[in-house]
């Protein structure tokens, strides 16, 4: 797990500073080899959380090889999204790849959860409806957080696929994709992944109802003060 990530899930970008002014034309025609992968491993996700659900119903432990298994699906599709589709801050192509790439511009990973609750496996999909409303405004529709493992679109849909389109254009224009409208869209990246891992029971941390901008994760706050 990375350091300084107050949430089980962790996401880190960097903004590839020489992006190419047109080359993102033409990124979601490049990552077909990748979208056609991801049909496959996602299928297996979906499998593999079916598993992960009745396992943590009878035991309270997520299968650690499982967990793995779909911390690297979730960590190969924001990588590809990321080149074509989402935010397209980089124009380095991304590897073929469950595992962890250290130099790639933007990493996940997600914190494994040693017990996970057995009774809130079966109210989380209950639980996380209110997040589901923000993810309509984020990704145009309530199953929005279930598109994202499978949006091959050449941009997202939603504010998400909107705000990234406009980048690139001012990108095209002036040759500079706009800081802020990064560090906003990271946000909305953010909250949508933390969605994403509570509603297939990765994880028992609610997530804030906040948008932590910026390619680095938000450090955590100064402990409490002592009480008396």
């Amino acid at each position: 797990m990375y350091p300084s990530s107050p949430h089980p899930l962790y996401i880190k970008a960097i903004l590839d500073p020489g992006l190419s002014r047109w080359k993102w034309l033409v990124k979601w025609i490049l990552a077909i080899p990748h979208y056609v992968v991801l049909v496959f491993l996602q299928i297996g996700f979906f499998l593999v959380t079916v598993v992960a659900f009745f396992s943590i119903l009878v035991t309270g432990r997520y299968p650690r090889s499982l967990f793995r298994f779909n911390v690297g699906v979730i960590r190969w599709n924001t990588r590809v999204s990321y080149y074509s589709s989402t935010v397209l801050g980089t124009d380095s192509y991304p590897p073929f790849t469950l595992k962890d790439v250290p130099d790639y511009p933007i990493q996940v990973d997600v914190a494994y959860p040693e017990r996970l609750s057995r009774g809130l496996v079966l109210v989380k999909w209950l639980l996380v409806i209110p997040q589901f409303l923000v993810i309509l405004l984020l990704v145009t529709s309530g199953w929005g957080i279930f598109r994202y493992l499978d949006d091959y679109s050449p941009f997202s849909s939603g504010l998400i696929g909107l705000l990234s389109l406009f980048a690139v254009v001012i990108l095209a224009v002036t040759g500079t994709y706009p800081r802020d409208l990064f560090d906003f869209l990271m946000g909305l990246l953010r909250w949508s992944l933390r969605v994403c891992v509570y509603a297939f029971l990765m994880t028992d941390k609610y997530p804030p109802f906040r948008l932590d901008m910026g390619g680095a994760e938000p450090a955590p706050g100064p402990p409490a003060p002592a009480a008396g």
